[in-house]
């Protein structure tokens, strides 16, 4: 019964993975996506995006993260992902699932659930290249145009020798839109005899067993409900042995927030650590109500201490005890 922290380009990070997994629940980790295009990528772009190279493939707690590439040259992605375990990536995992315009455009990401074949031949031709020992997955959604080609997709990736595969429960087209397709990934599970790990709107610990009980799938890979709620996974866990744990606060979540700008301030500028932040709080608003008080102050400051003195100021919330 894993829970997988999903990969969400521009935002989970190496800090934030190490953040997040520090707060525990977590068993696995996936990379932001490294793009792969005709060129033959230097080590240093792999490393940018899995630090945790240099640490056997592992969070500071010990947490396994995988590798992800997308890309829609077989040969060129075969290459990258010899290139990803030459660096000691322990998981290789491509991306059939990004809904971006920008990266369908260029033919990467959902946009290839239109050709179930060149899946398949992306697969296959990693898989064959990679060392047996390196898993090979994919995450994929139901479709691009609408949600019918999740089970034939999913069939294509089982045949290439995908060890896993992560299914959102929409379509390029649904987006991010409410509701979750649980019942989809269920359709694909019961066609094929490949592990399948739902993923797709778990914000709450009721969340994850109604997914788990619709879909089917004992493991669940969450996104933004542990980017909303950091110590949802936790939680979960606690669920699974029927017990509960107190409820992150917001001064903890503060701290959590502190402990990520000061690692990214040794990488980035001022002004694009408080961009992430600002990403963050965001996110932050959905599982706190302190967060949605806080945010129009915080959206308009453009500096690390300004930012979290701000987060950090006394906050009464409405309705609350202390309030």
């Amino acid at each position: 019964m894993r829970i997988i922290l999903a990969p969400m380009e521009g935002l989970v990070d190496a800090p934030i993975r190490e953040t997040l997994t520090g707060v525990g629940g977590i068993d696995r980790c996936v990379t932001e996506f490294v793009r792969v295009t005709h060129g033959m990528l230097p080590p240093r772009v792999f490393y940018k995006y899995a630090p945790e190279l240099h640490n056997q493939s592992l969070t500071r707690v010990g947490t396994p993260v995988a590798v992800q590439l997308l890309g829609s040259d077989p040969h060129q992605m075969a290459r990258h992902g010899v290139r990803a375990a030459e660096l000691g990536a322990t998981q290789v995992d491509i991306n059939f699932g990004c809904p971006a315009k920008t990266v369908n455009k260029h033919k990467g990401g959902c946009i290839l659930m239109r050709e179930p074949e060149l899946m398949h031949e992306i697969v296959a031709a990693v898989r064959q290249a990679v060392p047996g020992h390196v898993p090979v997955t994919a995450k994929m959604r139901l479709g691009y145009d609408d949600r019918s080609m999740g089970v034939a997709c999913a069939q294509a990736l089982e045949a290439a020798g995908a060890e896993e595969i992560v299914i959102h429960a929409r379509s390029k087209v649904d987006g991010y839109k409410p509701p979750a397709y649980w019942e989809e990934i269920a359709r694909a599970r019961e066609a094929v005899k490949t592990h399948i790990i739902a993923n797709g709107e778990i914000w709450t610990v009721a969340d994850y067993w109604r997914c788990r009980e619709v879909s089917g799938c004992d493991d669940v890979m969450i996104g933004r409900g542990l980017i909303a709620r950091p110590d949802l996974a936790r939680q979960i866990k606690a669920s699974q042995q029927g017990e509960t744990v107190p409820d992150m606060t917001w001064p903890e979540a503060v701290v959590l927030v502190r402990e990520y700008a000061t690692v990214l301030q040794g990488w980035l500028e001022d002004r694009y650590v408080t961009g992430r932040i600002k990403q963050w709080l965001n996110f932050l608003r959905q599982g706190f109500a302190e967060a949605e008080i806080l945010w129009p102050e915080a959206r308009k400051i453009r500096q690390v201490a300004p930012m979290m003195a701000c987060l950090e100021q006394q906050v009464s919330v409405p309705g609350s005890r202390a309030a």
